[in-house]
């Protein structure tokens, strides 16, 4: 195996319409990586080949469902890229049908999949665009079982960055684990592997002292450390976690996303995401998330 071929990390990016991708790829551009949006998936092998004759050391590269014939090519393709020893990030953008209805109505574009004129009424666009917007996730759904999943629904362009930026820190090889508090409130994240609920625990928000504090002050986990249920439930996510992802590894699994949540994402959840990020931040990538505390930075 060559050092060139070890040396280009390519980052693939997905995901739905109006998700997120041009964020995304403004992301990846300022940490340094040479990108092309919307590629068509017949010139992926010959651009990576090119790029590796040039030293290119980070090459990131969109694709969607404008290349929608072409897309079931990309599978084999990447395979046969990491044969070679590149080293490989996928990344799927994904949103609630909702929110990509809202965006593309505030936006006024027309899906890619789309038949639909301007001139339409909006409940007949509303229609037709839920439509087209359920076929692309049935074109897309391979590529999305394979990458690592970032719901968009609920946060902000600088937030996303972030995440990008946060998982394209961690190492390649390995298996990345992606904790994420949120507020059942506000919905659960759709590109959660598990989801726990943890609104049974005693909540720190009925102390006075406490409810403006988050899960990361010390005083509030100093009064969850001081919980029995607290206790148990750390330690039945852990336990159950651990027995289960070197079976996932050898399933082939590059990125579990768990999503814990209790009423309104500050507390509960996020005491326990940053409990469980250092449990197993000794054996395993880890990322962390606070979809709520996030959103007010």
């Amino acid at each position: 195996m060559n050092t060139k071929s070890q040396s280009l990390h390519l980052v693939l990016l997905t995901g739905m319409s109006g998700s997120g991708k041009s964020v995304a790829l403004h992301a990846l551009e300022d940490l340094g990586y040479y990108c092309v949006d919307n590629l068509p998936p017949e010139l992926l092998t010959s651009l990576v080949t090119l790029e590796r004759t040039e030293s290119t050391p980070r090459l990131a590269i969109a694709m969607d469902v404008r290349s929608a014939r072409s897309l079931p090519l990309i599978p084999k393709q990447l395979e046969a890229l990491k044969a070679q020893g590149v080293l490989i990030t996928s990344i799927f953008l994904d949103s609630t049908t909702d929110t990509l209805i809202r965006r593309f109505s505030e936006t006024r574009r027309r899906h890619p999949l789309s038949e639909v004129g301007h001139s339409e009424m909006l409940m007949d666009q509303r229609h037709d665009l839920a439509e087209a917007i359920d076929l692309e996730r049935g074109l897309l759904g391979e590529l999305r079982d394979q990458a690592h999943v970032i719901d968009t629904s609920m946060i902000r362009p600088t937030q996303l960055q972030s995440y990008i930026k946060a998982m394209i820190a961690t190492p390649v090889q390995q298996l990345t684990l992606a904790f994420e508090s949120f507020a059942f409130k506000r919905g659960i994240p759709n590109n959660a592997d598990y989801v726990f609920d943890v609104r049974m625990l005693p909540n720190p928000y009925y102390d006075p002292k406490l409810r403006d504090l988050t899960g990361r002050d010390e005083a509030v986990i100093e009064f969850l450390q001081h919980e029995p249920e607290v206790v148990r439930m750390l330690t039945q996510i852990h336990d159950f976690l651990d027995s289960w992802l070197d079976a996932l590894v050898l399933n082939h699994r590059s990125y579990v996303t768990v999503a814990i949540g209790c009423t309104g994402g500050q507390h509960r959840s996020v005491y326990l995401v940053e409990q469980l990020t250092t449990l197993f931040g000794t054996k395993w990538n880890t990322l962390k998330r606070h979809r709520e505390l996030d959103a007010r930075s």
